[in-house]
């Protein structure tokens, strides 16, 4: 069962450019931020792969900064985290490794150094859409994504404190799922990590804590995330298209309105989850237009102005809606590249097509707030599959996880505003994401700019496409799960260089990589 929130899916709301690189990365620091059990004095980031290449262009270094500062996402003072780190008397360095074979390829390793000097490590990755895992901890080998409470505990190897740890649970009611325990050597210091399917309190923790031969114990909280455990029960859950449509057709209602149902569930108001969808349509609104009004130069220098100019042109060869709508996908990226504030939908890289294609739409056939909420609610269901079954993340299966998906799910949106029945909505998202399998990830420079901008706004047009073959009869010959599989096959087969590392694609022509002693960005 997917356990995503739907905010997860249209969000973080973030400054850009880019969800992985840049708020994912954020996140993976306060994650180590929140571990320490004292003031951190010096901090050093050694990043790996796809954030090795990029993370100047991505901001990836400012975020991580910011991080540790205990920014959130959406902070515009992320872009100016370096001053705000100095100024806190914080030490930072970074460490460019592209050569060492990792996991995955959005990983750093963090090290921090505390106030008595002390240290403690702690390795992350982020997965896409600004989902972030931690798999090492004191070189300890753990897989935290936030889906269970996660205790960890530090403390010298003597017999008798996991007993103690492990009955501590049980006296608080939590059930442990898995628990995983490592040593350094007979006697020296031991970790222990568990994962709960209850929640304890902080209470608990500092009891734990003051435990004989405890030397710390920790909760281990992803940002973004609402810890389920497998034993959590989801109503109205789904775990890929084909539950989906069975669970519509159980309770006889759209994609939108059971996403809105189970988001209320996991929640546990319905007010809330209105209330949080009402500030994604604020903030995408906002998005749409900012850039198309005052248009501000892009970190890369690649956008200033293009947002503008389409929509100043007019429909030309486009109907209005697609010609509004492929403007205001085009701003989103612009903002988002000038380190303005968007919606991640599902990633930053992404961000423009789905508000481009729903709020272009709305505008023109005059729709209420109530039918473009439920049109985004439809959106983050397909995205939540797409994400669980394949990926959304650019460096782990190319362009086509991230402008593919959002082209699906403002696909299925389109449809479902319009009026068609589920499986409708399903044959678009399946036309609109086979449409652009195999796109490759190949930012020029390694900054969400171009041909980023361009995709999203092929990325409308292919929506809209889709929605229309759908809306005619046209069925997908595949059905939307299956196309969904093949996409993550294809993107394991796609090569490194076409996955957001900036070497192959049109990240290689001369005329848009031979500024690189002023960027920095792919050296």
């Amino acid at each position: 069962m997917i356990t995503q929130s739907a905010f997860e899916v249209l969000g973080p709301i973030m400054v850009g450019p880019s969800s992985s690189h840049t708020a994912g990365a954020l996140r993976i620091a306060s994650v180590a931020r929140s571990l320490a059990p004292r003031a951190i004095r010096e901090v050093r980031f050694t990043l790996y792969a796809s954030f090795a290449r990029t993370h100047k262009g991505h901001g990836t270094d400012r975020a991580l900064v910011a991080g540790m500062l205990g920014l959130e996402t959406d902070d515009p003072r992320i872009r100016d985290s370096f001053a705000l780190a100095r100024e806190a008397g914080l030490v930072f360095s970074f460490v460019e490794d592209a050569e060492t074979a990792v996991a995955h390829p959005n990983t750093v390793d963090i090290a921090l150094t505390l106030e008595d000097g002390s240290t403690l490590t702690l390795r992350g990755e982020s997965v896409g859409g600004g989902r972030v895992r931690i798999s090492q901890i004191e070189g300890v080998e753990v897989d935290v994504s936030g889906e269970y409470v996660t205790l960890f505990v530090q403390h010298r190897d003597m017999p008798g404190v996991i007993a103690s740890v492990t009955t501590a649970m049980a006296t608080f009611g939590a059930n442990i799922a898995a628990m995983r325990n490592y040593r350094t050597e007979r006697g020296g210091t031991a970790y222990t990590v568990l994962e709960l399917d209850e929640a304890i309190d902080d209470a608990a923790v500092e009891l734990i804590g003051r435990f004989p031969d405890i030397l710390m114990a920790r909760l281990v909280s992803v940002p973004g995330t609402a810890p389920t455990g497998a034993s959590t029960e989801i109503a109205h859950g789904f775990a890929d298209g084909a539950s989906l449509l069975a669970a519509c057709r159980e309770h006889g209602c759209s994609i939108g309105a059971l996403m809105r149902a189970r988001e209320a569930g996991l929640l546990g108001s319905a007010d809330e989850a209105d209330r949080l969808m009402e500030r994604v349509l604020e903030v995408l609104r906002a998005e749409v237009r900012a850039t198309i009004d005052a248009p501000e130069p892009s970190l890369g220098g690649f956008l200033h102005g293009q947002a503008r100019a389409v929509f100043q042109a007019g429909p030309m060869l486009l109907g209005a809606p697609l010609a509004r709508a492929t403007a205001y996908a085009m701003a989103v990226l612009e903002r988002s590249a000038a380190m303005g504030v968007i919606v991640a939908a599902p990633t930053a890289g992404s961000a423009g097509v789905v508000p481009g294609a729903l709020l272009g739409l709305a505008e023109e056939r005059g729709l209420t707030d109530a039918e473009l909420t439920e049109a985004l609610w439809c959106a983050a269901a397909i995205g939540a599959i797409v994400g669980a079954n394949a990926s959304v993340s650019g460096a782990e299966g190319g362009c086509q996880a991230e402008v593919g998906t959002a082209s699906a799910m403002a696909a299925a949106a389109l449809a479902q505003m319009h009026g068609c029945d589920v499986a409708t909505c399903l044959d678009a998202a399946a036309l609109a994401l086979g449409n652009i399998m195999g796109l490759a990830c190949d930012p020029a420079r390694g900054l969400v700019e171009y041909p980023c901008q361009n995709r999203n706004a092929i990325g409308v047009a292919n929506a809209f496409t889709a929605a229309q073959l759908a809306l005619a009869g046209v069925r997908s010959a595949a059905p939307f799960d299956e196309v969904v599989a093949a996409t993550a096959a294809v993107g394991r087969l796609l090569p490194s260089a076409l996955r957001e590392t900036a070497e192959g694609g049109l990240a290689r022509c001369p005329s848009v990589c031979g500024d690189c002693a002023e960027c920095g960005a792919c050296a």
